[in-house]
């Protein structure tokens, strides 16, 4: 919180609303026609230039502000663990729905409540444990009747992809933590710049061996990708870095399971993955546990 114990309002709606951005991910990586941890990596490169140009511009604010400017490893750490979320759930994505894959990936919340327990022994209100739980179980219900539904693939190949999307909250959790401890020496765009970089960097010789085409077949092939970049990566994941530096890490973690409502909506929407009426209780849940949770951090 504030120094002033003030709730900050505008970095929570700023969080919300990058959340929901992140959510139409998938659907722009379904409809690029590239390999998926190429759609990752171009989501890195498209976005750099222009967080680089962001950072540069307000290198002199940084200055007279006292934030950091060069490298610390803390960037290479948030790059690291970045590009190992984004290559594990862009791949699940090619083996379960997408409201799955953007579910299992937003299990970071019970990694983050977990290692802030563990490591620094964090008693979290009770209020904040529900609304968490109650957030947990809008998101399963949210997705649930989908679980065995019309995702790319089916049986075996499903349960791979949702272990992936399991698999990346774990490296999420460590994402949100690392960054949220290094917004606090560097600006966002200085931060996003650096650590876009370098998960681009770790994701390029993987995404060059993976089956599938490097490059767009066609010059259209390249919009879901600029989308990817644009929308997801600077107008979700830059908006966020804010938010951490001025909201509870725990709450931010509920928080952004905005992401998945906002997945199966578009999902419905464009790929006609149905939403019935348990999985509108379960948003309703989710949206009511993110209340609870911030009525409790």
């Amino acid at each position: 919180m504030t120094p002033s114990n003030k709730f900050p309002a505008l970095a929570f709606a700023s969080l919300l609303l990058g959340g929901m951005a992140i959510g139409f991910a998938g659907i722009f990586m379904r409809l690029s026609d590239v390999n998926p941890i190429a759609s990752a990596f171009w989501r890195m490169a498209l976005a750099a230039p222009i967080l680089w140009a962001w950072a540069f511009a307000v290198r002199r604010q940084d200055v007279a502000a006292g934030k950091r400017t060069g490298f610390a490893a803390s960037l290479v750490l948030a790059g690291i663990y970045f590009a190992a979320d984004m290559g594990l759930w862009h791949l699940s994505l090619h083996y379960t729905t997408v409201a799955n894959a953007t579910l299992l990936s937003n299990f970071a919340p019970i990694f983050i409540a977990l290692w802030m327990w563990l490591a620094y022994k964090v008693r979290f209100a009770r209020v904040f444990v529900v609304g968490m739980v109650f957030a947990l179980v809008g998101a399963v219900m949210l997705v649930g009747p989908n679980a065995a539904g019309n995702g790319p693939a089916q049986g075996d190949l499903k349960l791979i992809g949702d272990g992936l999307g399991l698999a990346s909250a774990i490296f999420y959790a460590a994402y949100q933590l690392v960054v949220k401890d290094a917004r606090s020496q560097y600006s966002t765009a200085r931060l996003m710049a650096w650590s876009t970089t370098i998960t681009g960097l770790a994701l390029l010789p993987f995404a060059l061996m993976s089956p599938g085409g490097f490059f767009p077949a066609q010059l259209s092939g390249w919009l879901p990708l600029l989308a990817l970049a644009v929308v997801a990566q600077i107008g979700g994941q830059t908006v966020i870095a804010y938010a951490l530096a001025h909201l509870p890490a725990s709450l931010s973690s509920v928080s952004l399971l905005i992401q998945p409502l906002t997945a199966a909506v578009a999902a419905w929407l464009i790929f006609q993955e149905t939403i019935g009426p348990v999985q509108m209780l379960g948003g309703a849940l989710l949206l009511f546990g993110i209340y609870l949770s911030k009525r409790g951090s």
